[in-house]
C-alpha cells in the first residue's frame, strides 16, 4: 500500500461496531445477527451482505410513528464487513448491555436487530406543544450507533434535585428512565435557542445521561407538532 494512505486501512475488528475516524461506523456482520440501519447509510463493504429496504418488522412498528419523522430503515444480513455513514456526521457507538436509549430518529444510524425497539410518546411535553413528541426507545443486549452534528457533550444528570435543561434542537438522545417536563422561556427568547416565538427547553432529572449535539440546524431538529 502507498505508504501516505496506510494509516488509512481498517484495523483489525475488535467489537460488532467501532468507529473508523469520527465519522465512519464499521459492523461486523455474521450470518444470524442481523442489522437495521438507516437507508442510504452504505458507504462500503466486503463479503456477502444484502439489504432489506423496509422489512416487514419496521412496517409492522411504522404505523405507530405518527409524526412522520421516522427515519427510514434497511434490514442487513450476511458475512462481513459493513461500514456506514451520514453526510460526515459524528458517529458514536454504544453497547446497551441490557440498557435501554431514547433516541431522536434523525440521530439513529444502526442498531442491532435483536434490539427490542419502539416508537414512544415523550410525556409531560403535551402541555407545551400540542401532541407532545415522539422519540425511538431502544433497549436489550446489544450495539446502537448515533450521529451527532459535530462532536457530542453527553451529560451525566447525576440522580441530583438539579434538572438539565436542553434545546430540544441539540437533542441527540436520553437515558429513558430520566424524568422529562417541558419549560417555556418568555423573557430569555431572543436569547436561548435558533426558533422564532417561545422558547422551549427540555428538564431532565434522576439517575442517567442526556447526549447533545453542538448543531441546532433545522433539517436536524426534534420537532414539536401541535
Amino acid at each position: 500500500m502507498n505508504q501516505p494512505l496506510a494509516g488509512y486501512a481498517p484495523a483489525p475488528v475488535t467489537a460488532r461496531m467501532e468507529n473508523h475516524g469520527n465519522n465512519m461506523l464499521k459492523v461486523a456482520m455474521q450470518t444470524g445477527n442481523d442489522l437495521l440501519a438507516r437507508v442510504g447509510s452504505m458507504i462500503a463493504y466486503e463479503g456477502f451482505i444484502q439489504y432489506e429496504p423496509n422489512p416487514p418488522a419496521v412496517r409492522q412498528i411504522a404505523r405507530d410513528w405518527m409524526t412522520g419523522e421516522g427515519a427510514p430503515l434497511m434490514k442487513c444480513s450476511g458475512d462481513g464487513l459493513l461500514y456506514l455513514a451520514d453526510y460526515g456526521a459524528d458517529v458514536v457507538v454504544i453497547n446497551l448491555g441490557g440498557d435501554g436509549i431514547s433516541v431522536n430518529a434523525t440521530n439513529l444510524l444502526a442498531f442491532d436487530a435483536s434490539l427490542t425497539w419502539g416508537v414512544e410518546r415523550v410525556k409531560g411535553l403535551a402541555k407545551f406543544a400540542g401532541q407532545g413528541l415522539w422519540n425511538t426507545k431502544i433497549s436489550g443486549q446489544g450495539w446502537v450507533a448515533l450521529t451527532s452534528r459535530g462532536k457530542p457533550i453527553v451529560v451525566d444528570c447525576g440522580g441530583g434535585e438539579d434538572e438539565t435543561y436542553v434545546d430540544p434542537d441539540a437533542l441527540v438522545a436520553w437515558s429513558p428512565n430520566l424524568k422529562v417536563k417541558g419549560k417555556r422561556s418568555f423573557k430569555a427568547q431572543s436569547l436561548i435557542g435558533r426558533g422564532s416565538g417561545e422558547a422551549y427547553q427540555m428538564a431532565f432529572s434522576g439517575q442517567g445521561i442526556v447526549v447533545v449535539q453542538p448543531s441546532e440546524d433545522s433539517t436536524d431538529r426534534l420537532r414539536f407538532r401541535g
